[in-house]
C-alpha cells in the first residue's frame, strides 16, 4: 500500500511537471515581473506598467472573469482566483475590469503603460559618463529629455539613442520631446582677413593713315579699328579725316603736293589692385551672419504697365567684399563652421546699354567651405589663382601679312590679368562684456586748454584737472589710441 501511495504521488507529480509547469513557466517567461499590487474592492484604481514588464495583482475576493478595453496595450492572465498576471505590451492607457463568482464587478483599474526608459538611462550613463545633468521622464504617449548637455554633437547622439526607445504615434511620428539645452558659450566671433592682389597688363598697337592730294580730288584712308574716320562734305568735293579717342600720336607729312596723315594707337598699361578687408562678426550657434564691404548699384528693369506702357523700375545689386558664415558649437572647444566669402567688383568693359542706361557686369570670386576647428584656431583658403590672357589681331588681308610693312595694316591687342585671393579665418567663443569693464575711446579724452592747443599744438589735454588721467601726444594711453586701438600703428 505504501508503495502504491508512493507510485500514485509520483504519477501526480509527473503529471504536474509534464502538463502544468510548462504553462506556468511560459506565463512567467513572457515578461519580467516587476512588482506585486494589491487590489481592494473600490470603484477605480490606477496601475502603472512599462512596456515588456509585468506585475501580479492580488485580489481580496476570487475573480471569475477579467477584461481589457484595449488588448493591444496590455495582456492579463488569471494565475489563481485571487492573482492576475498583467503585462505591458504597448505604451498607452486602458481599463482592466474584474468580476467575481456572482458576475458582480469587483474593481475597474486604470492601466497606464509607459515606455521603457530604464534601459535608456543605463545606456546614456554608459555612453556619456560625463553628462550628469540629463533627466529622462515618460508618459503613456511620449518620452521627454530635459537638462543640459556639454555640446551640440553630444545632443545629436543622445537624440538618436532616445529615438530608438520613444513610441511612434499612428501617423508614424516619433514621440520624443527634446527639452535639452546646450551649456557653455553659444556665441561665436569670426575674425576674417580677405586679401586680394590683381595685376593687369595691356599692350596695344594700331596704325591708320590718310592721303589727300593738293587738289582734294584724290584721297585714301585706312580705318582699321576706327582710329581714323572720314567726314565727307566739309568742302565741296573734298574729304576731311578725324581721329578717335584711342589715338595718342599723329604724324603729318607734306610732299609732292599731297598730305599724308598717320594715326597711331600705341599703349602699354600696367595696373595693380590691392583689396584688404578685415571684418569681425558675432552670431549664435546655428545662425547665419552676413558682412558686406562695398555697395549696391542700380539696375534698370523694364516693366509693362496695365495700359501697355513700358516703365522702368530699379533693382539694387550688391558688390564688394562679402562674407556669410554659419557656426555650430559642437563642444566647449570645438566649432563646425560653414564659410562663404565673396569678392566682387563692377566691370564696365563688359557693360551693356539699355536705352540711356549703362549697366556694368560684375566680376565675382566666390568660395564656400565647411571646416571644424577649436577655439582660437585659424584656417586659410588659399590657392585661388586666376590667370587670363587675351590676344587680338586685326589686319587687312594680304597687306597685314607683309613682313615689317605689314604692321601698318594691322592692329594688335594683348591683355593679361593675374589675380590671387587669400582668406584667413579665426574663430573665438565669446561671452558678453561686463559693463563695469567696458571702455570707449572717449572715456580718457581730455579737452586741451588754450596753452596746450595754441602753443603746444596738442589735440588732447596733457592731464586732467582731477589728476586721474594722463593723456598727451607723448603718452600713448587713452583717447583714440585706447583699448579699442582705432589708431594704433
Amino acid at each position: 500500500m505504501r508503495w502504491g501511495n508512493i507510485s500514485i504521488r509520483y504519477s501526480f507529480v509527473c503529471f504536474i511537471l509534464f502538463f502544468g509547469l510548462p504553462g506556468i513557466i511560459s506565463v512567467y517567461s513572457m515578461a519580467e515581473v516587476t512588482a506585486q499590487v494589491s487590489i481592494i474592492s473600490k470603484p477605480s484604481q490606477q496601475i502603472v506598467l512599462t512596456v515588456r514588464k509585468s506585475t501580479i495583482l492580488s485580489i481580496e475576493v476570487p475573480v471569475r472573469r477579467v477584461s481589457l478595453a484595449e488588448p493591444e496595450i496590455a495582456d492579463a492572465l488569471v494565475l489563481k482566483p485571487q492573482q492576475i498576471y498583467v503585462t505591458g505590451k504597448k505604451s498607452g492607457m486602458t481599463n482592466l475590469t474584474l468580476w467575481d463568482d456572482k458576475d458582480k464587478i469587483i474593481a475597474i483599474c486604470e492601466l497606464e503603460v509607459l515606455p521603457e526608459i530604464q534601459g535608456l538611462k543605463e545606456q546614456l550613463h554608459v555612453l556619456f559618463p560625463n553628462e550628469n545633468d540629463i533627466q529622462v521622464t515618460a508618459t503613456n504617449r511620449s518620452i521627454t529629455l530635459s537638462g543640459t548637455v556639454s555640446g551640440t554633437a553630444v545632443l545629436t547622439k543622445i537624440l538618436d539613442i532616445a529615438g530608438s526607445y520613444a513610441p511612434i504615434d499612428k501617423d508614424g511620428k516619433l514621440q520624443l520631446n527634446n527639452l535639452l539645452e546646450v551649456s557653455g558659450v553659444q556665441q561665436v566671433m569670426l575674425e576674417v582677413r580677405i586679401s586680394e592682389m590683381s595685376r593687369n597688363l595691356i599692350r596695344r598697337l594700331g596704325f591708320n593713315f590718310g592721303f589727300l592730294s593738293s587738289s582734294g580730288q584724290q584721297f585714301g584712308v585706312s580705318m582699321l579699328n576706327s582710329l581714323a574716320r572720314v567726314n565727307p562734305g566739309a568742302v565741296p568735293g573734298g574729304v576731311v579725316s578725324g581721329s578717335s579717342d584711342k589715338v595718342n600720336m599723329i604724324f603729318r607729312f607734306l610732299g609732292a603736293g599731297a598730305t599724308w596723315t598717320v594715326f597711331i594707337d600705341a599703349l602699354k598699361e600696367e595696373g595693380l589692385l590691392r583689396i584688404l578687408a578685415e571684418p569681425t562678426l558675432i552670431t549664435l550657434s546655428g545662425k547665419t551672419a552676413y558682412f558686406l564691404a562695398g555697395g549696391e548699384f542700380p539696375v534698370p528693369v523694364p516693366q509693362t504697365g496695365g495700359g501697355g506702357f513700358s516703365t522702368i523700375t530699379i533693382q539694387w545689386k550688391p558688390f564688394g567684399v562679402g562674407l556669410n558664415f554659419t557656426p555650430a558649437v559642437l563642444s566647449n572647444n570645438k566649432i563646425s563652421m560653414e564659410v562663404a566669402p565673396e569678392v566682387s567688383e563692377l566691370d564696365f568693359s563688359k557693360a551693356i546699354r539699355l536705352r540711356d542706361f549703362v549697366i556694368p557686369a560684375i566680376s565675382t570670386r566666390r568660395v564656400s567651405t565647411v571646416v571644424e576647428l577649436a577655439d582660437g584656431q585659424s584656417f586659410a583658403i588659399a590657392g585661388l589663382l586666376n590667370d587670363e590672357y587675351r590676344q587680338d589681331v586685326r589686319k587687312y588681308p594680304l597687306l597685314g601679312d607683309i613682313p615689317i610693312l605689314g604692321m601698318l595694316f594691322r592692329s594688335s591687342d594683348f591683355e593679361k590679368s593675374e589675380t590671387e585671393l587669400v582668406v584667413i579665418v579665426t574663430t573665438h567663443l565669446v561671452k558678453p562684456l561686463d559693463k563695469t569693464k567696458q571702455t570707449l575711446p572717449t572715456d580718457k579724452y581730455v579737452e586741451p586748454n588754450d596753452f596746450e592747443f595754441y602753443l603746444l599744438g596738442c589735440l588732447e589735454g596733457i592731464a586732467s584737472k582731477t589728476g586721474t588721467s594722463t593723456v598727451s601726444p607723448y603718452n600713448k594711453k587713452g583717447g583714440l589710441e585706447g583699448d579699442f586701438g582705432y589708431m594704433l600703428p
